[in-house]
């Protein structure tokens, strides 16, 4: 009888802990993909990191992401199509590419629209500019959520010729973000704008296919564009800009309080992404110059900014009034 009692109670002993034990089962860590083309060593990983650690930290270790950069996961347009399947968690995507699928995003690659580094990275921190850009995704883009936005710098022109003023432009061949913005700003520098991947630009560069590209120092440093094309123009034309986005599946399936994590994460990028991408520009630049790469520092930008000036009302307005709407705030932050 007695033992028959004290099996009963460690039956029930064994119950009660396996019901106290459920809550700590169901809080097991989940792990989210995030996938960006570009290599660790730039902008996007740092934007990755901070936001791996911060979800980590708010969520108590239960949300951790799994960065596959360089382009695991596919080039920009292929992970915009994946995102929107639910076949990735999370991505980066420059502002560019996002015009694929929201034309209007290619508001962000107007020419001259920020004069300086410090002024890219107090727009990208201004949450008027993160609250625009959800309001035009919200209306432009299914099955997928944006964050945030972030930056890589300022966009340089690069090849084996020195650019000292806008009459060294023409005619040239210059690979170009696939974007009608760049085709209308190109051309009116006398240019000709070519597309292609990312992935193909250190080849075409090599063959001549093109002339130039144009991309940021770190970017150009770390692809190792440099040794095919050794020679980089400092026209800082547009900005770098790119983009934090989540699958509208998972957003979905998120609870208020896992969002509430997400959205502080992201956060954390916009806030401190930009600053510690700029550092990696002048310190991309530091080493190049010990290589033995050409920085052209004295660029005459008048005639660019007098040929570009005139295009970037009509090319927001021409791209709907949400475009127009972030080309103002971008402007009104000094």
């Amino acid at each position: 009888m007695l033992a028959g009692r004290i099996r009963t109670a460690l039956l029930c002993a064994v119950g009660v802990a396996a019901f106290f034990a459920a809550p700590v089962r169901a809080a097991e860590v989940k792990h989210y993909s995030l996938g960006y083309d570009q290599p660790h060593t730039t902008g996007y990983g740092v934007g990755a990191d901070l936001f791996a650690a911060k979800l980590a930290e708010l969520s108590k270790g239960t949300m951790a992401i799994d960065q596959f950069p360089g382009a695991q996961l596919g080039q920009e347009p292929q992970m915009l199509q994946k995102i929107r399947t639910g076949d990735i968690d999370f991505i980066f995507s420059s502002s560019a590419n996002a015009a694929t699928v929201s034309p209007e995003a290619g508001v962000l690659s107007i020419h001259y629209l920020f004069t300086s580094e410090d002024q890219l990275v107090r727009a990208i921190a201004d949450p008027r500019l993160a609250a625009a850009l959800r309001e035009m995704f919200d209306a432009t883009v299914k099955d997928a959520h944006f964050l945030v936005p972030l930056t890589l710098g300022l966009r340089d022109l690069y090849g084996k010729k020195e650019i000292h003023s806008i009459a060294d432009v023409k005619n040239l061949k210059i690979r170009v973000q696939a974007t009608p913005t760049e085709d209308a700003m190109f051309p009116a520098y006398g240019a000709q704008t070519v597309h292609m991947p990312f992935g193909s630009v250190y080849t075409s560069l090599q063959t001549g296919v093109v002339d130039m590209a144009e991309n940021g120092i770190n970017v150009y440093d770390t692809n190792k564009h440099y040794e095919v094309a050794p020679i980089m123009s400092m026209t800082e034309h547009e900005a770098n800009n790119n983009l934090l986005w989540i699958s509208g599946k998972l957003w979905d399936s998120l609870t208020a309080e896992q969002k509430g994590w997400v959205e502080a994460a992201a956060t954390e990028v916009a806030t401190k992404e930009p600053a510690q991408a700029i550092a990696l520009e002048h310190k991309s630049r530091v080493k190049l110059e010990k290589l033995g790469v050409k920085f052209v520092g004295d660029v005459d930008k008048s005639g660019f900014i007098a040929a570009a000036k005139p295009l970037q009302d009509k090319i927001a307005s021409d791209l709907g009034p949400h475009a127009t709407k972030i080309l103002e705030i971008c402007r009104s932050v000094q």
